[in-house]
């Protein structure tokens, strides 16, 4: 191991989460390649995390720790990348794992490519409090069902398309710091989401179909809590317009609509799911509309239909509808990533 200049620097901040903290390092540790850092930052001074991180500190010196007062996610993920050394940057959430052979596979792919900016991975979701992993990894929990080709250069169309990268991956430090890695902050945006729209746009980024991630779908979670969805699926139609700002190309502007049009969809089939559980026929019928005017689906249609003629029928039924089901696990996969906020 290079001790100077390690291949990965992990960028973890850590805030009210001494019970999950332990874990995350462990599967750092448990990496099959070794030429990693970990550099943690206790974002809100808490004696506890210092604790933790400075037991496994003293028997491994890849580990460090920093400790200020809490600045968000973002000035405690910039925090870490301040103090980082690596070739490579891989955010790392610290309720979230690595799978063993993270470093190993993207580092073979990097000696391969050496020109590559940036490896994406895909995850598996896991549930808390069994760590039972969740059949549907992150990839498809956004919608994205094609296989990803690690030869294939991702472009910024695509990203502003839909396929956003699972936010752990390795990008070069150069490219980081070029596109500014977590910083300017936009409010109510993603930064996950811009990061992957600005480097898509200028550099070499590949995606490898491996689930070498796992993120964890916690009790508190955002993706648990109807009522957060909606805000977060806001946030993230903000993200995507930032993310095409720089752009002035008439057919990313044609993406970013069509993107939009599909987000709104889903989000005006499942304001009828919710109006109708709660007895809205109104509400429900005047959403269903709104996701018929984005998106001229046979499913918006019967809906429209059922909620017309028999919405007594269409409540009754609703635990069998595929339609009712749809919209939320979509939004659930997207908003998942918006937990540690």
């Amino acid at each position: 191991m290079n001790n100077e200049r390690p291949l990965f620097s992990f960028l973890t901040t850590a805030y009210r989460t001494e019970g999950y903290i332990g874990q995350t390092i462990d599967s750092v540790l448990a990496q099959t390649f070794d030429d990693w850092e970990l550099v943690v930052v206790d974002n809100g001074n808490s004696d506890e995390m210092a604790a933790i991180v400075d037991e496994y500190s003293s028997l491994d010196p890849r580990i460090r720790l920093i400790r200020q007062e809490n600045r968000g996610y973002r000035g405690g993920v910039m925090a870490a990348s301040a103090a980082a050394r690596g070739e490579f940057v891989c955010v790392l959430d610290s309720d979230d794992h690595l799978l063993p052979g993270f470093c190993e596979r993207i580092a073979k792919l990097i000696a391969n490519e050496p020109t590559v900016d940036a490896v994406c991975v895909d995850a598996e979701r896991f549930s808390e409090p069994d760590d039972i992993d969740l059949a549907v990894p992150y990839m498809r929990s956004i919608g994205i069902t094609t296989t990803a080709d690690p030869t294939h250069r991702l472009t910024f169309p695509e990203v502003l398309g839909g396929r956003v990268p699972y936010y752990t991956a390795a990008i070069r430090r150069t490219a980081w710091d070029a596109v500014g890695g977590y910083d300017p902050g936009i409010d109510d945006a993603d930064e996950s989401v811009i990061i992957w729209c600005r480097l898509s746009d200028s550099f070499d980024v590949r995606m490898l179909p491996d689930r070498l991630a796992r993120y964890r779908v916690r009790a508190d979670s955002l993706s648990r809590d109807p009522d957060k969805v909606e805000s977060f699926e806001q946030q993230l139609m903000r993200s995507f317009e930032e993310g095409a700002k720089a752009s002035t190309e008439p057919e990313h502007q044609e993406i970013l609509a069509r993107t939009l049009r599909h987000l709104r969809y889903h989000q005006e089939i499942r304001r009828a799911r919710y109006a109708l559980l709660l007895g809205d026929v109104a509400v429900a019928r005047a959403s269903a509309k709104a996701a018929f005017g984005q998106r001229h689906t046979m499913r918006a249609a019967v809906v429209i239909a059922g909620l017309t003629v028999a919405p007594g029928v269409m409540r009754r039924m609703h635990p069998s509808k595929q339609w009712l089901t749809d919209a939320y696990s979509k939004a659930k996969g997207r908003a998942t990533r918006a937990r540690r906020r």
